[in-house]
């Protein structure tokens, strides 16, 4: 457990976390403040990051597993001492942490007796499990167990239809949330004009991300719905006499890209996330992997750091470069 004393400041916004433990490897905890806050604000705050942190926040999850000796979900197997519905059950609980973009294919292989773990998973090697011991099946008997899986990286939660059943191919109920549950609470101190507010944030994680990393996803979420109103201009705002109607701007990135150049805020470039520059899977999942989540991040890197990247080719290169040509007139360092 890492303990912090709390100290206040009373001019200077400020983060930090006072309380972080691992209670298991499926539950870990984080207890962070934030201050000083205006009346009001802590309320604002708490509410808009708690609806991030449980609904904006993804999470990748095992959603099918198929096998043609597999009757139906209810069935039970010679050899195996779970049934069917039972191993489905195991397998909904396994944790995976992984930057995944939509889905990919795993599977199980193993011959008894023996006892199925989430080790025996065999699955890519973006995906890491977080509790290689979490039981399946036990196998009795000297029998073949051959399962397919689905993996799927996605938010919030999907339950299971009867209509996704397919032959020999069974939907598994999918909770995405990395983040279990969500509490905060509002400190206030000081008199009249000047009282002030402390907001206390708890954050409980399932073990693919840490508190902290939950944190810093659902800010991240939160900034990327907001980055379109930073740029509205009222002179952008028609007013038709006529018609009385009023022609909103269209906010599209590229638009926001465009402005950014003309006016040369740099500072505002920290804010714009790779997913937004509408790069193709490969190249999204190859940056994530490598650390870089901003424009500015990718901006601090050379044409030879990008190509050095494992799993990166030069087509996906030329692809960054046209973009960034295109959209800002501009074009990574060389070393």
């Amino acid at each position: 457990m890492v303990r912090e004393k709390i100290r206040v400041s009373t001019q200077t916004l400020q983060w930090k976390c006072v309380e972080s433990r691992i209670d298991s490897k499926h539950l870990y905890y984080g207890r962070f403040i934030l201050s000083p806050l205006i009346k009001g604000q802590a309320d604002t705050i708490s509410i808009a990051m708690r609806r991030a942190l449980l609904g904006e926040i993804e999470g990748t999850c095992i959603t099918r597993a198929k096998s043609e000796k597999i009757p139906h979900e209810y069935s039970t197997l010679v050899g195996i001492q779970e049934s069917v519905h039972e191993i489905l059950m195991n397998l909904k609980e396994i944790v995976l942490r992984s930057n995944l973009y939509g889905t990919c294919d795993a599977s199980i292989c193993v011959r008894g007796p023996k006892c199925v773990t989430a080790q025996d998973i065999i699955s890519p090697p973006s995906v890491k499990i977080i509790d290689n011991t979490q039981h399946i099946a036990s196998l009795t008997e000297p029998i073949d167990l051959c399962i397919g899986l689905q993996l799927e990286r996605n938010r919030g939660y999907r339950i299971k239809t009867p209509k996704n059943f397919q032959d020999g191919s069974y939907p598994i109920d999918a909770v995405f949330m990395p983040v279990r549950n969500v509490n905060h609470s509002i400190h206030s101190y000081g008199n009249g004009n000047e009282k002030k507010e402390i907001l206390f944030l708890e954050i409980w994680t399932n073990g693919s991300l840490t508190p902290k990393e939950a944190l810093y996803e659902a800010s991240r979420n939160l900034i990327d719905l907001f980055i379109p109103f930073l740029h509205a201009e009222e002179e952008n705002l028609h007013l038709e006499d006529n018609q009385h109607k009023i022609t909103l701007p269209l906010f599209t990135f590229h638009d926001r890209l465009t402005k950014l150049r003309k006016n040369k805020k740099t500072l505002k470039i920290k804010y714009i996330f790779i997913d937004q520059l509408e790069f193709s899977p490969r190249i999204y999942n190859c940056l994530k992997k490598s650390n870089i989540h901003t424009l500015l991040d990718l901006l601090n890197k050379s044409q030879e750091d990008l190509i050095q990247m494992e799993h990166f080719r030069i087509e996906d290169v030329k692809q960054i470069f046209e973009t960034l040509e295109k959209h800002f007139a501009i074009d990574l360092p060389k070393n």
